[in-house]
């Protein structure tokens, strides 16, 4: 990503164009010599920043600039760089491109992550653990279902992904106020040629279509549009890491932890989960920015300002080399964390009596007893097991309380059948073997590997 951003690869796309533009004009019947195309070819990586800067001092100007200093490689062709363009012409266009390969980078690492999570939730289909509803326990769920909430999130963001790649159209050969006037004129007035050009220079470009009309830059709505698809990975993956933050506060799952790593400069025995505070840093960041995309668009008076410059070209790297640093973490986290079943079943069993009373009370009727006597019964004792945990009971008695009671005409054995968590999962298992099967398998299909290189992040 920080490859993709830089400003190689950006003036490298500015000479790609130029030549694009000038393959496509000789093709249409403008005088280009072939030297001059050649020497186009034979330097478009050949970029002299520090003439470039020299010619940006004298010209206040960073297209004109590596015009000058591509003219200087390749003095054939001097005459014929940016011919009939205007300075978006190549701003534009890369900017497009550079996005579109951004979503390409960031998709594979949807993907790193989304296999990981997927062998995590099989290994962990069936380990019954307290589901949250408002952030108070509710009915169980499994460790493996859990998982596939955070992969479904993942699994839309592909799909948006997929989606505004596919549909991205390029800003194509439109001139300076989107009118195509100086190529009508340079093509002999031919409106035919004038469209051949713009397809023609798009192609070479490899998209599909370009924007039917345009101001002198392409619409700031795609911006937006692609931003929106950034900033919701960046959303999923802070909601991922959120959940991790608290279930490592329980002591249910951690993220990952080297042999010899520091949690606290004061405090030892600290593990905290940094890498998910620092998704959930980054994804802040993020989301603050996706607004600005609307914004700009906003203010883009008739066929275009200049405000929107030195704007973009902060918040679209930035939205990007963010995301993907969140991704290298959220993979990096997916693939090592570690489940603690004994703590889990602790949680489960200190809540599970209170999950079952709607178990316990047809069991009470089913015994000869009344539900409305039963129901009371169970809520009296109910109240008091859950004071006694909040004053320092070691584990939840309700069980044993309703054994005791007369009233309840159950047996403590029959009331501890009631209260096997699995019973309690509903298809969170079976859920999981399905996402598995119908979602992800169909999506891996076809995929390459994940890539074996390993990447340290620090931000």
């Amino acid at each position: 990503m920080l490859e993709l951003w830089s400003p190689a690869t950006r003036h490298g796309l500015w000479r790609r164009l130029w030549l694009a533009l000038a393959e496509s004009e000789r093709e249409l019947g403008v005088d280009i010599p072939d030297e001059a195309l050649r020497q186009m070819r034979a330097n478009l990586d050949n970029i002299d920043f520090v003439a470039v800067a020299s010619y940006e001092k004298r010209f206040r100007h960073d297209v004109m600039a590596h015009v000058h200093a591509f003219g200087d490689v390749a003095p054939k062709a001097k005459a014929f760089i940016h011919l009939g363009a205007t300075s978006a012409f190549v701003t534009d266009n890369a900017d497009l491109i550079q996005m579109r390969r951004g979503l390409d980078i960031l998709r594979a690492r949807l993907l790193d992550v989304i296999r990981a999570l997927a062998t995590f939730a099989e290994r962990w289909r069936d380990q019954p653990t307290l589901g949250y509803t408002h952030l108070q326990p509710a009915q169980l769920t499994t460790v493996g279902k859990r998982a596939t909430l955070w992969m479904q999130d993942l699994v839309l963001d592909l799909e948006d992904i997929d989606y505004r790649r596919r549909t991205l159209p390029f800003r194509g050969v439109k001139g300076t106020t989107g009118t195509q006037a100086s190529f009508l004129e340079m093509l002999g007035g031919d409106h035919e040629k004038v469209r051949r050009l713009d397809r023609l220079v798009t192609e070479k470009m490899a998209f599909a279509a370009p924007l039917a009309v345009t101001g002198q830059t392409y619409t700031r709505k795609l911006d937006a549009f692609v931003l929106s698809v950034v900033a919701g990975i960046a959303a999923s993956a802070a909601k991922f890491s959120g959940d991790i933050r608290m279930l490592q506060s329980f002591g249910e799952i951690e993220e990952p932890f080297e042999n010899e790593q520091v949690g606290s400069s004061a405090m030892a025995y600290k593990r905290n989960p940094m890498r998910s505070e620092r998704i959930a840093s980054l994804a802040r960041f993020v989301g603050s920015l996706e607004p600005n995309a609307n914004q700009t668009h906003s203010a883009q008076y008739f066929e275009r300002t200049l405000d929107d410059s030195a704007n973009r070209r902060l918040v679209i790297p930035e939205m990007f080399l963010a995301t993907d640093a969140i991704l290298i973490l959220m993979a990096n986290i997916a693939s090592g964390l570690e489940v603690h079943p004994a703590v889990i079943n602790r949680r489960v069993a200190a809540e599970l009596p209170f999950m079952a009373t709607e178990e316990l009370i047809l069991r009470a009727v089913r015994a000869g007893g009344d539900r409305q006597v039963a129901h009371e019964t169970i809520r009296r004792h109910s109240i008091a097991a859950a004071s006694a945990l909040k004053t320092g009971a070691d584990g939840n008695d309700l069980l044993e309380r309703l054994s005791a009671d007369d009233s309840f005409p159950v047996n403590v054995r029959d009331l501890e059948g009631a209260i096997d968590p699995k019973r309690f999962v509903g298809r969170a298992p079976e859920q999981v073997d399905d996402f598995l099967r119908e979602v992800i398998t169909p999506l891996f299909a076809g995929e390459t590997a994940k890539s074996e290189r390993a990447e340290e992040l620090r931000v």
